[in-house]
């Protein structure tokens, strides 16, 4: 029997761009990811934004989709580019009462709010005086940071500023499968070094409008599990990959340094970014940590017969394959529940009391279920996928991890980002040409584990 917290926090996420539509509706300004979608074989089929699950005028019906379901926490973001279409400067008011009434409605639904400043959408114009590998951004940051507070801090008391930044560096800028579409290794070293003092100077500009607001990081997540341990290769790379993905955010917020092994390889081109005082910044107050997590990394050599798994560590001078062996989602991502209660353990253990609360911000799974004849979606996979990823949280808690709550990812399908419309993470079905949702049989399975507390599963 699982155990969890009488006051678990059970959720669902979701991001401004992926689900609100109206792209062009009420002074909204172009984002990085519409001009992404513009540029034709970036996003598969052609796919937009411009749609998506029209939330914008929906949002009333889907968040009494969220308590039919009996969610305790809803995790969204704000568009930036909604409420300043140009970053910084012009207000446009009609983005701010938007937000206004859909934290209303969340919040007449008996639902806990949970804000992230910035899910990837960065207006265009910022990206034109060099987004983030310029420390121009720092600056417009911190006021959108102060006016979101100032706004919303009444009502919505959790917020986190930046969602997955290893995803901005990294994808964004350094192999560039996301927007803006940058591949240069340097640059997306400078951008995980200012989504760093992003991160502390929108803490600090929010508290200095509300001193109540719970403030922390949202970083996704993976343990890098080596195939040898007798291989210095493999156990070398692993301690690389996880320093590049865990440790330069973990070690940046809670010690205010970063990882000795990284900075023995890269400071070259990490050390031009660094300026007097950054990591002094860095060392923020947590009032908890997000995690996002799906999948655990192999480490090993090539898996004969099979092609080499899209992967990041060749772009790190690494001679290692990270192909995953056994069954594999939608993504072609393994599936590897017991990592999530690993990742909690690890960080209780290595941080101790210093360890402010941790919420699962994002764990879920595509699996491509359609509508059947009944008018059902029977998910049973990620139904599965769900139960074992819960035991294995129940499992961290019992051993002291401190997690107080769980937000599945997503709470519909929605528009995922390069891959369009062809991933389906939702516990609730969208039909996206009818803009119809159906709840999912995980949606009906999720609602009997709120109502328990978990203790069914």
């Amino acid at each position: 029997m699982a155990t969890f917290p009488k006051n678990f926090i059970w959720g669902a996420a979701t991001s401004s761009f992926q689900i609100e539509g109206a792209t062009n509706t009420d002074g909204r300004g172009p984002s990085i990811w519409d001009t992404f979608c513009n540029t034709p074989g970036k996003v598969a089929n052609g796919d937009t934004g411009e749609v998506a699950n029209d939330h914008y005028n929906l949002f009333k019906s889907d968040i009494g989709l969220m308590k039919d379901i009996g969610l305790k926490g809803y995790r969204f973001s704000f568009s930036w580019s909604r409420m300043f279409p140009e970053g910084t400067g012009r207000r446009e008011e009609r983005g701010f009462d938007f937000y206004d009434r859909l934290i209303d409605e969340v919040l007449a639904a008996g639902i806990e709010p949970i804000a992230t400043l910035y899910h990837w959408d960065l207006p265009q114009a910022l990206q034109d005086n060099g987004g983030w590998s310029s420390r121009e951004i720092l600056k417009p940051f911190q006021d959108y940071s102060a006016a979101v507070a100032e706004r919303f801090g009444d009502r919505v008391k959790k917020f986190t500023p930046i969602n997955e930044p290893w995803v901005v560096a990294w994808l964004g800028h350094g192999i560039g499968i996301h927007a803006p579409g940058i591949k240069d290794r340097k640059t997306a070293w400078s951008v995980a070094h200012h989504t760093v003092l992003a991160h502390a100077l929108s803490a600090q500009a929010m508290r200095s409008v509300r001193s109540d607001l719970l403030i922390g990081p949202v970083l996704n997540q993976a343990n890098f599990v080596v195939d040898d341990h007798n291989d210095s290769n493999q156990v070398h790379a692993a301690n690389m990959l996880d320093a590049i993905q865990n440790r330069f955010w973990m070690d940046a917020f809670f010690n205010g340094k970063y990882p000795e092994i990284i900075m023995d390889q890269f400071a070259e081109e990490l050390q031009h970014a660094i300026k007097d005082g950054d990591l002094e910044l860095a060392k923020v107050k947590s009032d908890f940590l997000g995690i996002n997590y799906y999948f655990d990394n192999r480490v090993g050599p090539p898996i004969d017969g099979q092609n080499p798994w899209h992967t990041l560590s060749s772009h790190y001078g690494l001679n290692i394959d990270e192909t995953p062996k056994g069954e594999l989602t939608d993504m072609g991502w393994p599936l590897n529940s017991e990592g999530l209660g690993n990742l909690c353990l690890r960080w209780h253990k290595e941080f101790g009391d210093r360890l402010p609360p941790i919420f699962i911000t994002e764990n879920g799974v595509a699996y491509d279920d359609d509508v059947n004849s009944q008018g059902t979606v029977a998910d049973l996979r990620r139904i599965e996928y769900i139960r074992t990823h819960l035991l294995s949280i129940a499992s961290a808690i019992e051993k002291g991890a401190p997690v107080g709550g769980y937000y599945h990812w997503s709470l519909m399908d929605n528009f995922e980002w390069a891959l369009g419309y062809e991933k389906r993470f939702g516990i609730v079905h969208v039909d996206f040409e009818t803009q119809k949702r159906t709840l999912k049989d995980s949606a009906l399975w999720y609602k009997g584990v709120i109502a328990n507390n978990g203790l069914d599963l």
